[in-house]
């Protein structure tokens, strides 16, 4: 490299490169935002099981078949990571069995009744009756689909 000539007005560096440079002389950008992943894990790749999922055991991968849960986010054909060791509660996205049907709804939770409530008006909620047969499966903890 020959020089580095600052632009005092717009406080833009530019340069100007010899033809006959060496390998070690050029400058390496990274322009993706984020730097440690292309050079801090270029032997290991990122592992998402590592990143996403905290209990192996207890956590399930589902494939979403409804819209019943869009204001959410939960797009048909998303896949849901699904944790059973976390405690179901108020507010959480849960994936619940009720009469043998698996179903994806907000879960709310009040003293003597459940309410399985969808994210799309064109459901309504459902309100778990106590000769109903129901159980919290798990908790959906994160959210895969394409964009």
């Amino acid at each position: 490299m020959e020089f580095i000539d600052r632009d005092p007005g717009e406080g833009i560096a530019t340069q100007q490169i010899n033809k006959n440079y060496q390998s070690n002389q050029v400058v390496q950008a990274n322009a993706t935002g984020f730097g440690a992943a292309s050079d801090d894990f270029m032997e290991r790749g990122i592992d998402l099981n590592e990143q996403l999922i905290s209990n192996k055991p207890a956590t399930f991968f589902f494939r979403v078949n409804s819209d019943a849960m869009l204001g959410a986010g939960i797009h048909i054909g998303d896949t849901l990571i699904v944790d059973r060791s976390i405690p179901p509660a108020s507010g959480k996205v849960v994936v619940a069995v009720l009469n043998g049907e698996f179903l994806v709804r907000r879960l709310q939770m009040q003293t003597h009744s459940v309410t399985l409530i969808p994210e799309n008006k064109k459901y309504g909620n459902i309100q778990v009756e106590q000769l109903s047969e129901y159980r919290t499966w798990g908790v959906v903890t994160y959210v895969i689909h394409n964009l």
